[in-house]
């Protein structure tokens, strides 16, 4: 299906939200913030004033009334803290389901109307920025990045992988199927087996309009037929992958659970590992020596064992979320201890979109500070894009992208899930 087609089904989806596609506004807008948290000195500022013109932050100082003719957004009974931002999301699929068929049982207007649905719910809780890495039907999140960006729906600014880098019948693919299903190929965009054909298939992605390139390169918990901690491309394989993109200036994040394939996507040069479950004392240790980013979702193993369990998924992926759940808790305590770069990242689809913020609890109770924390979802998270002069705080020079919340998450991280306005690049969000 072509890019075009699915510009076309979002802008169907736009007739609902075009009340929420803002033109860039001229004039200089004023947020008066009652605290502000400053994630660069993780100073908290009370009754401060954030100038903004053309989306940008031009100042940020102490609160003196505004100018006539300035805007001015009264935030001065809450915490204002950057917008913030999930490393790890998958907004142009629907979900995890207990039917493993299901993206092929629907078509590209459906998952349009369902991106769009999935990318709202996203900057309604205060996440204005994702890195979405990868999606079943190939380039819907290219298509979806694009919608966005051209105001034709409301969402957070997207940094997307396209189409899986994944062996045949491997942790990317769509699998569990009944005998003699055949898998249409805008599903398969990545499948790749060797150094060359990983090295063309990485071009094919970069070149349908992906920002980066995911590889798969161990099973998955959620994939039927695959094991978590098997590996699935050599280290070979992966570092093809990782020079490829570099030529184009794209950065590798791998898929990987198994200690073994976590230790070959860091030596082949991944700019981040993502879930890393059986990560051992020597991954982490090679992590900190290569720099190189953990992205782990620790919040998603209690809801697949209640919810999952719950709603039928099937006894392979709830076998295989105890085997890693308790695994990756503890490797990410070690990695937070050792001072690994941690980015948030939440798989967001395993779960509801939107709820996002409920990881931040987990990251706490599992070794970070709240500061720590709320800086791996803003500053670091920047840096793991590679976006820090731009994106990540709320300083000169860079997107007003704010988040004003009903309580200081400094004392209680939860404050994170209570929303009370959202402005991405100097437009107000609707949280209606």
């Amino acid at each position: 299906m072509s890019t075009r087609l699915y510009g076309l089904c979002f802008a169907l989806a736009a007739l609902a939200t075009a009340p929420f596609a803002h033109a860039q506004d001229a004039q200089r807008t004023v947020v008066r913030a009652g605290h502000l948290l400053d994630v660069d000195s993780g100073r908290l500022l009370a009754d401060q004033a954030v100038t903004i013109e053309h989306g940008r932050v031009v100042a940020v100082a102490p609160w003196t009334p505004a100018a006539a003719g300035t805007h001015v957004f009264d935030w001065s009974a809450w915490t204002v803290v950057p917008g913030l931002m999930d490393m790890h999301t998958h907004l142009a699929d629907e979900g995890q389901m207990a039917d493993p068929g299901a993206p092929l049982k629907s078509n590209p207007a459906r998952d349009a109307f369902i991106g769009a649905k999935n990318a709202r719910d996203t900057v309604r809780a205060g996440f204005t920025t994702v890195r979405d890495v990868g999606a079943y039907r190939g380039f819907a999140d290219v298509a979806l990045r694009d919608a966005i960006n051209a105001g034709y729906v409301p969402g957070p600014r997207m940094f997307v992988a396209g189409a899986y880098i994944t062996v045949p019948g491997g942790g990317g693919e769509i699998t569990g199927l009944p005998p003699g299903t055949v898998v249409p190929d805008v599903f398969r965009r990545g499948v790749s087996r060797g150094v060359d054909d990983v090295r063309r298939h990485v071009d094919i992605v970069l070149d349908g309009g992906a920002d980066l390139i995911k590889v798969i390169a161990t099973g998955a918990v959620l994939t039927a037929g695959t094991e978590p901690g098997q590996s699935e491309y050599s280290e070979a394989e992966i570092h093809a992958a990782v020079a490829e993109a570099a030529k184009r200036g794209a950065f590798v994040a791998a898929h990987a659970h198994g200690a073994e394939g976590i230790k070959r996507a860091i030596r082949a040069g991944v700019r981040s590992v993502e879930h890393a479950s059986l990560i051992d004392d020597e991954g982490i240790a090679l992590a900190k020596q290569h720099g190189t980013w953990l992205v782990m979702d620790i919040y998603d193993g209690d809801y697949i064992d209640s919810v999952g369990r719950a709603a039928g998924w099937s006894a392979e992926i709830l076998r295989k979320n105890i085997e890693t759940t308790e695994a990756q808790r503890e490797g990410f305590r070690k990695a937070v201890k050792a001072g690994v770069r941690l980015a948030f990242g939440t798989d967001a689809g395993v779960y509801p979109y939107g709820d996002d913020a409920r990881q931040f609890a987990y990251m706490v109770r599992y070794g970070m500070t709240p500061l720590q924390a709320i800086r791996s979802a803003t500053i670091d998270a920047a840096r793991l894009l590679g976006k820090e002069r731009e994106l990540g705080s709320i300083a000169p020079g860079k997107a007003a992208d704010l988040v004003a919340l009903a309580c200081d998450p400094l004392y209680d991280i939860e404050c994170l899930r209570q929303v009370r306005g959202v402005i991405k690049a100097g437009q107000p969000v609707s949280l209606d």
